[in-house]
């Protein structure tokens, strides 16, 4: 399942994005309103939405200035949330999240629309930055 979020232009460089994506705690600006949890541990972070099981991110990827990749930290549930990014100018890049998950399809029936609405938010928040 392939969910890609709407591409955001945000006054920064690619390198200052990047530098902010391969920072995790940073990824507690980009949250929904709804998080209960928070809590960064080493290489990765673990998150709890109002309803929804706790998830826990793994740093899995790094191209320098143009794309962070965090996966799950569990097997169970085998996916990945990247950040692909894109300079315009000396002072402007976009972005896109691209959520990469391998889930049997009565599990994508049921997550897509939330993870839709979560990509989105971050989305959102990123071009807030």
């Amino acid at each position: 399942m392939n969910i890609e979020g709407n591409i955001v232009r945000v006054k920064k460089s690619s390198e200052e994005l990047f530098n902010f994506f391969t920072k995790l705690e940073n990824y507690e600006q980009l949250m929904p309103e709804n998080t209960q949890k928070f809590e960064v541990d080493g290489d990765s972070f673990i998150f709890g939405l109002k309803g929804m099981p706790e998830i826990r991110l793994v740093m899995k990827e790094k191209t320098e200035f143009s794309n962070v990749t965090l996966g799950a930290a569990s097997s169970k549930l085998p996916f990945t949330l990247a950040s692909d990014i894109k300079e315009i100018s000396e002072n402007e890049s976009e972005v896109t999240l691209k959520f990469n998950g391998d889930f049997n399809p009565m599990m994508a029936m049921m997550v897509k629309k939330p993870l839709t609405k979560f990509i989105e938010t971050l989305t959102e928040n990123i071009a807030k930055l």
